[in-house]
């Protein structure tokens, strides 16, 4: 780690109930979203639901908080939300309820924070795919939900949305005026049911519930997006080209998603489909016109690769950011970033000359952040977490994908799983 002594966030205070004079605040934000998407809210064995409960959610857009936010109106909650969300605003973030957490690690004082949160007698929102969706499906769950709800024994909600990812994409976020959005929230254990079920079943239910895609919901409700720049960006996702299966060349405009090395290139509709318009068709992996089966695939090759035992993203020159609290980033400095079998490997030199490294398991972690144009200053960059600090990785140059070092730290992940014999369940880690 590096060695300035920066202040830490403190993790440990305990959550706020929110303040009352700000609930009605946080109604009053929420409603013009909620109502300009025409979000539909259907409710599921909600009946008498009252809090203490845990309320489990779908993450596609910040429209998310939003559509909970109406959901349990009036109802005090605390979310749990990353440690960049409080950035120049934690006394407020406190205030409303919120909780922080550095992403993927294993953190006991949440767990902690979370059975104040019941004992408090109000709902502890949880998102835990811990990122947004990178192409509208489910991510990762960790294994760890069903012991954490078995042992709050209170009921088990949960809320997936549809429609979020298709207006506001990850690798755009430009509102497409997608409309109406769908939610349902769906209470899936009672504490009686709780009780008489095993942590395994917990999370079966829990994974079963959090399947959804939400660009086959577009299709098949046929929302249109007139937005002409539906494509761009879509190129951080979809990195490596089905046609000649070169990575890190693939670029977007408009409606248009193009390989820079052989020319291929497709058109996404305004049902947010692909649909192929010519290129070199020589050794295609096939026309993809779903956009998470393109995804799909590109995971299927990087599985290849660690089961091969050759991936590797190289020795990649990155500049680090540092976030230790929740004033502002830190520039720790420049060094090298790589990737491979064994995990992240993180070094180099601040500004006064001291080193920094950090080095992270690939054993030990079941997924990682990513962003893309991250706050529009520098690009792409990989969050890597440690209980005490978050450092925001920006690789330069082009021969890299974020995305492929997300898709690498699930699959080694499992890899390990399998190796030390123990079991990959699916939808969990």
């Amino acid at each position: 780690m590096d060695c300035k002594n920066f202040e830490r966030f403190d993790m440990s205070k305990p959550p706020v109930r929110t303040k009352w004079y700000l609930r009605p605040i946080t109604i009053l934000l929420s409603l013009p979203d909620v109502w300009k998407h025409r979000a539909k809210i259907t409710k599921v064995r909600t009946e008498g639901l009252k809090p203490p409960y845990v309320l489990l959610c779908n993450h596609n857009a910040f429209m998310d908080f939003k559509v909970a936010t109406k959901a349990i109106f009036p109802k005090r909650a605390n979310y749990v939300v990353a440690i960049d969300g409080f950035i120049g605003r934690e006394k407020l973030l406190r205030n409303v309820g919120c909780i922080c957490k550095r992403k993927f690690t294993n953190d006991i004082v949440l767990v902690r924070q979370l059975q104040k949160v019941i004992k408090n007698g109000d709902i502890a929102v949880i998102y835990p795919e811990a990122r947004y969706s990178l192409c509208g499906t489910t991510a990762v769950l960790p294994e760890s939900l069903g012991k954490l709800c078995k042992l709050l024994k209170v009921p088990v909600v949960t809320m997936i949305c549809h429609g979020h990812h298709a207006n506001s994409p990850f690798w755009n976020l430009h509102d497409r005026g997608i409309k109406p959005t769908e939610a349902e929230m769906t209470c899936i254990f009672s504490p009686e049911e709780l009780a008489a079920s095993t942590a395994d079943e917990v999370n079966q239910k829990i994974v079963e519930m959090f399947r959804y895609d939400d660009f086959a919901w577009q299709k098949e409700r046929g929302i249109e997006t007139k937005y002409e720049g539906r494509a761009e960006g879509l190129h951080k996702v979809l990195y490596q080209c089905p046609e000649c299966r070169t990575e890190f060349r693939m670029n977007s405009k408009g409606t248009k998603l193009f390989c820079e090395a052989c020319g291929s290139s497709w058109t996404m509709s305004r049902l947010g489909e692909l649909s192929f318009d010519g290129g070199t068709d020589e050794a295609g992996a096939g026309h993809f016109t779903h956009i998470p089966d393109w995804y799909e695939w590109e995971r299927a090759n990087v599985r290849e690769e660690v089961e091969n035992g050759t991936y590797t993203s190289g020795d990649l020159e990155v500049h680090v950011d540092s976030l230790p609290n929740a004033k502002k980033f830190v520039r720790l400095g420049n060094g090298t970033m790589r990737h491979d079998m064994s995990g992240f490997h993180v070094s180099g030199t601040d500004d006064e000359g001291n080193p920094f490294s950090m080095e992270i398991s690939a054993e030990t972690q079941y997924s990682v952040h990513i962003e893309y144009e991250y706050l529009g200053k520098y690009g792409d960059c990989v969050d890597l977490n440690t209980l005490e600090d978050t450092w925001y990785t920006y690789p330069h140059g082009r021969d890299f994908a974020v995305t492929k070092m997300a898709l690498a730290t699930e699959e080694l992940y499992f890899y390990y799983r399998r190796a030390t014999g123990r079991p990959c369940k699916p939808g969990l880690a």
